[in-house]
C-alpha cells in the first residue's frame, strides 16, 4: 500500500519513518476512549500501556505470526509500535485498525487486556 493511503487508512494512528525502522503510534485519549472506561475500575486509563496491553492481545490471539516482529515502546500519552520490517508493520497496523472499528471484536479483545 502506498504511504499516503496507508496513513489515510489508519487514522488516527500516524506512520513515522526512522533510518533502520518504522513505528505506528496513537496520541493516547484521543480514540476509542470508551472500551477502556469500561474497565477504569481496575486502573485502565486509555494510556499508552493500556493499548500496549490490548494490540498485545490482538497480536497474540489473531496474528501469531507477528510476535517476535512487532515491538511496543509505549509511553503514558502514547501508544508506539515499531519494526524492521515496514511490510509486517502495515499488515499489523491495518488488521489492528480494522480490529478497533470492530466493537464486538474489540470488546472481546480488551476482556484479555492485562494491566502493565
Amino acid at each position: 500500500m502506498e504511504t499516503n493511503n496507508l496513513k489515510q487508512a489508519i487514522k488516527p494512528f500516524f506512520w513515522v519513518e526512522h533510518s533502520n525502522s518504522f513505528s505506528v503510534c496513537l496520541d493516547a485519549g484521543s480514540y476509542k476512549q470508551e472500551i477502556f472506561d469500561t474497565r477504569a475500575d481496575e486502573g485502565f486509563e486509555g494510556n499508552g500501556y493500556d493499548w500496549a496491553s490490548l494490540a498485545d492481545v490482538f497480536i497474540q490471539e489473531k496474528r501469531p505470526d507477528l510476535i517476535d516482529i512487532i515491538h511496543f515502546d509505549p509511553e503514558a500519552g502514547m501508544f508506539c509500535a515499531y519494526s524492521s520490517d515496514s511490510e509486517k508493520l502495515k499488515e499489523f497496523i491495518l488488521n489492528f485498525k480494522n480490529a478497533c472499528e470492530d466493537e464486538t471484536l474489540l470488546k472481546d479483545l480488551f476482556s484479555r487486556a492485562e494491566l502493565d
